[in-house]
């Protein structure tokens, strides 16, 4: 038998509780919160969730994965906060393990991705410390225990190989038989007071909602915004539009003030949807 490549989790206990009960129980939390005061979820193309410590953005991340209709199969991409193995990072083999159990990886559409898209490279070094795309897991594994995904880390700020990756993703995903969500696992506006971080946020969001890739990497690089995982929300809006998104939901912001009282330093959270 080959040993299955297991990715233990590297956060538990810092970013999300560690004990799977606690954990269950703070998840559904807040997906009970959102989905109390909502309609019947959707089918969604991709979404943009945030992935801060879930004291302080797990209410949004909530609010997005209750409002999803959510398929057995997802790819997650997220930045790449450690500046660990290649720019373009996926794995498409073995499984991940939270304290909930383990999500396995979809090789039949990693193999297909990296088929499409060369540039594309297995790396686990890339995601073995990363935190942006584990703390989405536990909400995605309480929305659909048959869960399977890709996990994609992107260390590249440059628009072209974004734009690639958005294109390929969508050829791809056209050609399977079953739906695949799309997470673009991003937080907002960093360590500014929330008034500047709400108005550079709402640039940003004005530019998502209208589905405008290229207007959202102008925005962000141009105007100094401290969008963490505009990288993937870019390749995220490419493959949207390519597969025919119709429209984008902001369904929650809020900033790490709201929680914690100190406006003088926050992050931003937006939650969106987009189908």
């Amino acid at each position: 038998m080959a040993t299955v490549t297991l990715r233990h989790p590297a956060v538990a206990g810092r970013f999300y509780p560690r004990d799977p009960e606690d954990l269950r129980t703070e998840v559904q939390g807040y997906l009970s919160q959102a989905q109390s005061a909502q309609q019947t979820p959707v089918k969604a193309i991709g979404c943009i969730v945030p992935h801060a410590g879930y004291m302080y953005s797990g209410h949004v991340a909530g609010a997005v994965f209750a409002r999803i209709e959510m398929p057995e199969r997802c790819i997650v991409m997220c930045p790449n906060h450690t500046g660990m193995g290649r720019a373009l990072a996926m794995m498409s083999e073995g499984a991940w393990e939270t304290p909930l159990g383990e999500v396995p990886i979809d090789a039949e559409l990693a193999t297909a991705l990296k088929q499409r898209y060369s540039a594309l490279h297995d790396d686990a070094a890339a995601h073995r410390a990363e935190h942006a795309a584990e703390v989405e897991l536990p909400f995605l594994q309480l929305r659909q225990p048959e869960l399977r995904f890709v996990p994609i880390a992107l260390g590249t700020g440059q628009f072209e190989p974004l734009e690639q990756l958005g294109l390929a993703l969508a050829d791809v995903i056209a050609a399977q038989k079953e739906p695949v969500l799309i997470v673009a696992s991003s937080d907002m506006n960093h360590y500014e007071s929330d008034a500047v971080t709400r108005v550079k946020d709402h640039r940003a969001i004005e530019k998502i909602l209208t589905l405008d890739p290229r207007g959202l990497y102008d925005v962000v690089t141009q105007q100094d915004i401290s969008m963490c995982g505009f990288g993937p929300t870019v390749a995220m809006l490419t493959a949207a539009r390519q597969l025919g998104a119709k429209s984008a939901e902001l369904v929650k912001y809020a900033t790490s003030g709201d929680i914690s009282g100190d406006r003088d330093m926050v992050v931003g959270y937006a939650g969106v949807v987009v189908k």
